[in-house]
């Protein structure tokens, strides 16, 4: 059995579902099927999530969202009709649209993660009733029915680990096609909350871990995972093969093909992965894999980049005495969370990411800093550049930090930062974002061509 999941390019109209209506009628072992919300159906579009979005926006500050809202209802009876379901088909659609701004919530966060996780929640009844229509019997399953259950972090949920048993406990028909919203589940109070953002992947591998499943294919719209950003790179090779750990470190530093965190229940659960195209679904896409199963691992396999970090740096001599610990103890006080936090012995850099910061906390962290460790220097870097170096190959191998470097000495490109991990399978790079490109184009060319 396998669960196949679409993201938002592979759902944003009629002629793109349609394409994924072909690909889970051609394997019948394609039995759970989770969807995203439509995304955008050409580059100046908007994402159906966006709107709601805008929608739950506009109720909390009590303006006008009738144009948002038939915005959102003609996303879904475009799609509908491609189909040829009537308008009577899609009334239920558009009465929990509008019972949106009707219901009561526990907060204004509870408020935004019940708008966003409508819009994989109708599109998963649409397509269940799209696909039945079209000849194939398709059940439209909500996460409560299968007893997902997260905690109570609204917009930054986590799947609580029971949830796992009650759904190995749902009885799937041979030959039956689940529809699954993904992106959400539900609180123990009954309340939706969302997964980060992009976390449809996260309920595929849930999915896949939940039902023991043979592979957890991903469909998206590209063909492979490259080794290098296609819009960095001209043509970056594609990767073939890669370990689940060399997927976590690429996604977290910049690959958007897949969420850093659904490599986790995948993880546990040892189910193969594939990123495949929907365009193209004939093609072998890229497999994910536990390390013992890959036949011959490169140096290097992918080099990712992200600018979305700022950094905290001090200086103190004996910084690594005692200090450390009452800088974490800082960073908990204010609800700050770091990235990464690479040290010397009197030098510290604290990475964080900028989506999940505020300046309000960067000044009480900053004053607390300055007030309980009295560091000779303290600078904040609000903005900070990224570079993983990632390959189960550079496992205690000999010259990797020299092939990395010396073509960043070559183009003048002089680093803020070098860290490896201490798995080995990974080098970081800090350095300022307007050289990231640059940067990571000459490592490419030096360590693929």
């Amino acid at each position: 059995m396998k669960v196949a999941k679409f993201g938002g390019s592979s759902l944003a109209d009629g002629p793109q579902l349609k394409r994924v209506f072909e690909i889970v009628s051609a394997d019948p072992q394609r039995q759970i099927i989770v969807v995203s919300a439509p995304g955008k159906r050409q580059e100046d579009d908007t994402k159906v999530t966006d709107l709601l979005i805008e929608y739950a926006r506009a109720v909390i500050t009590d303006r006008d969202y009738r144009d948002i809202v038939q915005q959102i209802k003609s996303r879904y009876h475009e799609i509908g009709k491609y189909f040829e379901l009537t308008e009577i088909d899609l009334t239920d659609i558009d009465q929990q649209i509008d019972h949106l701004a009707q219901k009561h919530y526990r907060s204004f966060d509870y408020l935004f993660a019940a708008f966003c996780a409508h819009g994989e929640y109708l599109n998963a009844q649409l397509i269940a009733k799209a696909f039945t229509h079209q000849g194939l019997p398709a059940r439209f399953v909500d996460p409560k029915t299968l007893g997902f259950l997260v905690d109570d972090h609204p917009r930054n949920a986590t799947l609580l680990e029971d949830s796992y048993q009650t759904m190995a406990e749902f009885e799937l028909a041979v030959g039956e096609r689940l529809i699954v919203p993904g992106f959400f589940g539900y609180t123990t109070n009954g309340d939706m909350a969302t997964f980060s953002r992009g976390g449809s992947d996260i309920t595929g591998a849930i999915m896949a871990r939940a039902f023991q499943a043979d592979l957890y294919e991903n469909f998206t719209d590209v063909s492979a995972i490259y080794a290098a950003n296609p819009k960095l790179v001209d043509h970056p090779q594609a990767i073939a093969q890669m370990t689940y750990d060399e997927m976590r470190e690429l996604s977290y530093a910049g690959f958007a093909v897949f969420h850093d965190e659904a490599i986790i229940p995948a993880i546990q659960g040892q189910i193969p992965i594939n990123i495949k195209n929907t365009n193209r679904p004939d093609d072998p896409g890229t497999m994910i894999l536990p390390r013992q199963a890959i036949q011959n691992t490169r140096p290097v396999t992918g080099i990712a980049n992200s600018n979305r970090f700022a950094a905290i740096y001090l200086h103190r001599y004996l910084l690594n005495k005692d200090f450390t610990r009452q800088i974490l103890e800082i960073l908990s006080q204010y609800g700050l969370s770091y990235e990464h936090m690479p040290s010397g012995i009197d030098d510290l850099t604290i990475i964080l990411d900028k989506s999940l910061t505020n300046q309000e906390q960067i000044d009480h962290v900053l004053a607390a800093i300055q007030e309980q460790i009295q560091p000779d220097e303290l600078k904040w870097i609000p903005n900070y550049g990224i570079i993983m170096i990632v390959g189960e190959g550079m496992r205690n191998r000999v010259g990797a930090m020299t092939d990395i470097v010396t073509p960043l000495k070559e183009a003048g490109i002089s680093l803020q930062m070098v860290n490896q991990g201490a798995s080995e399978i990974s080098i970081m790079l800090g350095i300022q974002p307007e050289l990231a490109a640059e940067a990571v184009q000459a490592i490419y060319h030096n360590l693929f061509q």
